[in-house]
């Protein structure tokens, strides 16, 4: 015995060396020192869009092939984008204040298959956000080493989302302190290049205006107006890379300080400016500084290159504004972890996904939810081989496509509520265009990019579907059976004066897990009641206060869970007392209900020493391969911990006719 605890003792120490020891959920604290102020949610959720200005803009100058006078236009047409964007998911923040983003506005506004629509497309994408990311990263640091060490590109990229999966599975705010200085290196060196870039060739403007002149005249002479516009139109969409990310601020709303809408909103401001002002201003200096493409390096280290040739440690500072970028898009990569287990979570309390994906860990982290994106993540970084191009393209469909439906959702908002909004006419004629603008880049982008990659993301998110169609109808028929018991045996008639007496801990006591007051629970009361008449004089009702995604609002969403498990802690005491027996009640709050619950058990029992436990499993009549992973098989772990600790305990069936 022993040496077991001393194995467990080394594992459990080794387990908090790595991912951190646990929180204290008793702290009135704990909520408030996890949240993100603006300047860390900006690094945490805003360097997702900021990291875009790496390809977005380059792939819209690209495009432009010999029109590149066009340029100014795209410039103009992205600060516009970016803006009228922010501005939709600013009023997502405000009329969806506890987060959720596309999917919430989805589910509300439009119903729940556009929200399951709206969900996996968003799932898909922040896995995707972490696999682009982490490519573009390792792309960056490589291209500056040997030929000879490409071939460990993949290997390095799938060793950076391990350490993330490591970081945030330690906590959110931990991660993002940890990878703040690489975010203002990015901001310090951009701000030089832009800021520098422009001033040092304010005398290129006249040639520039005379460059758009001229190109106009010539292409609407030859390709006409409407060939310019498709030109513009084809650049502008093929570069919508640019502006993925902007709704990851609305979607994380629920790890940002209170008030949590005002962070919000200054966060997406902080995010909307930067993003606009570095992906116009390099867009504009492409065509200022007349940038080409050059074999082996992006517009970006070209343009690096050719504005700091003249300083006397210009090669240094180009190498470090370079790196910058790359490193960013590491960054960048943790609103991936932060808002995919979100998402996952939200579903996960609608029934669209496992139970267990709304759970948090010890360390108040979505540990379920990191890992599953991390391991996707890493699954499609192999299959793509890090190719960016592909990457890229099935990142910018998914974007645009919970953009769209998010557009549209809350158009129908203030169509809906237009006798409630005093400026619903101003707020639907921004969506409006925002959902115009949104849907001709997926539209274009769909069709350009079908057969380059477009096709594997429509069929993954398809797939995402499917499947959680699948878990909600197994979860339907679990209710459905569960309300059959509600109605049966949570309003049982009693007869004569209850038992007001004391419990007695000398006396034979059930100690009985309950998870609210239910049919469930009331038929495994019944069942003891019935199994051993006159035996058990106590009844103790144990319950846990979990603090998952379905509660967590902060201070008051854990006080208000608490009064509510409280309340159906007391109905069980007061049905036992009506049926002449002692009872009372015990609770303990916990992210693990497996340990939580086994810590309680085990305390209870010592201060009954002649106790036994009792919990409840539903029994289906044929046990499927999924059984396991829709339902949590809690009791079958709290009765392995419960006997290891020399505690008896009792399952008892309750059967499902599934």
């Amino acid at each position: 015995m022993p040496e077991n605890s001393d194995v467990s003792s080394n594992s459990k120490k080794l387990k908090h060396f790595i991912f951190g020891s646990p929180r204290n959920l008793k702290d009135p604290k704990i909520f408030h020192k996890l949240a993100l102020i603006p300047f860390l949610a900006w690094v945490g959720l805003g360097a997702d869009g900021l990291s875009s200005s790496a390809y977005g803009p380059e792939e819209a100058f690209r495009t432009l092939g010999q029109h590149t006078y066009l340029a100014v236009f795209i410039s103009l047409a992205t600060i516009i984008t970016v803006f009228v964007i922010s501005y939709a998911y600013s009023r997502i923040i405000e009329h969806f204040p506890h987060g959720g983003g596309g999917y919430i506005v989805a589910t509300h506004m439009l119903g729940e298959k556009a929200g399951v629509v709206s969900g996996s497309a968003l799932i898909v994408d922040y896995i995707l956000t972490i696999t682009v990311s982490i490519a573009s990263c390792s792309d960056a640091l490589f291209s500056y080493l040997p030929v000879d060490y490409q071939k460990y590109k993949i290997i390095f990229a799938a060793v950076l989302i391990v350490l993330m999966i490591i970081m945030n599975m330690r906590g959110v705010k931990e991660s993002i302190t940890g990878l703040t200085p690489i975010f203002l290196t990015f901001i310090f060196t951009h701000a030089i290049m832009l800021g520098y870039g422009l001033f040092s060739h304010i005398g290129e403007i006249g040639n520039v205006t005379n460059q758009i002149s001229t190109g106009l005249q010539n292409d609407l002479s030859s390709i006409g107006f409407w060939g310019i516009l498709i030109i513009l139109l084809r650049a502008y969409s093929l570069g919508g890379g640019t502006y993925t990310g902007i709704e990851a601020v609305s979607n994380g709303l629920q790890i940002m300080r209170d008030p949590k809408v005002k962070t919000g909103k200054r966060t997406m401001l902080y995010m909307a400016s930067s993003l606009a002002i570095t992906a116009a201003g390099l867009a504009v200096l492409y065509l200022l500084v007349d940038v080409r493409p050059a074999v082996g390096k992006t517009l970006n280290s070209v343009l690096a290159d050719s504005l700091f040739s003249g300083w006397s440690f210009g090669q240094a500072l180009a190498v470090v504004t370079i790196f910058s970028e790359g490193a960013l898009l590491l960054v960048a990569a943790q609103a991936g972890f932060i808002d995919a287990p979100r998402v996952m979570a939200n579903m996960a309390v609608d029934s669209w996904l496992p139970h267990r994906f709304a759970s948090f860990s010890e360390r108040l982290t979505m540990q379920n939810g990191v890992v599953l994106v991390g391991t996707a993540a890493l699954a499609l970084l192999f299959y793509t081989q890090g190719s960016i191009i592909a990457l890229v393209i099935m990142y910018s469909i998914n974007v645009f496509l919970t953009f769209t439906i998010s557009e549209f959702g809350m158009s129908r908002f203030f169509i809906r509520h237009r006798k409630k909004e005093k400026y619903w006419k101003k707020h639907l004629s921004v969506h409006l265009t925002g959902l115009i603008l949104c849907f001709t880049i997926l539209s274009v982008t769909v069709f350009e990019k079908f057969l380059e990659g477009g096709w594997l993301t429509l069929v993954i998110t398809s797939l995402v579907i499917v499947l959680c169609y699948f878990i909600k109808k197994h979860y339907e028929k679990v209710q459905s059976d569960k309300k059959r018991f509600d109605e049966l045996l949570t309003t049982i008639p009693t007869y004569g004066e209850p038992n007001n007496e004391p419990v007695n801990t000398k006396e034979n006591t059930a100690i009985m897990l309950v998870n609210g007051y239910n049919g469930f629970g009331v038929h495994t009361f019944l069942t003891i009641v019935r199994q051993f008449p006159d035996f058990y004089k106590n009844f103790i009702f144990v319950s846990v206060v979990v603090v998952d995604q379905g509660m967590f609002k902060g201070e008051e969403g854990l006080d208000h869970h608490k009064d509510s498990i409280i309340a159906s802690l007391e109905k069980y005491v007061d049905l036992a007392r009506r049926l002449g027996l002692k009872a009372d009640y015990r609770i303990e709050i916990g992210t693990d209900v497996v340990q939580a619950g086994s810590d309680l058990c085990i305390n209870v029992s010592k201060e009954f020493s002649r106790s036994m436990v009792f919990s409840g499993k539903l029994a289906f009549r044929v046990e499927k391969y999924y059984h396991k992973f829709l339902h949590n098989e809690t009791a079958f772990a709290i009765q392995r911990n419960l006997h290891w600790n020399g505690v008896p305990n009792m399952i008892l069936p309750i059967r499902m006719d599934l």
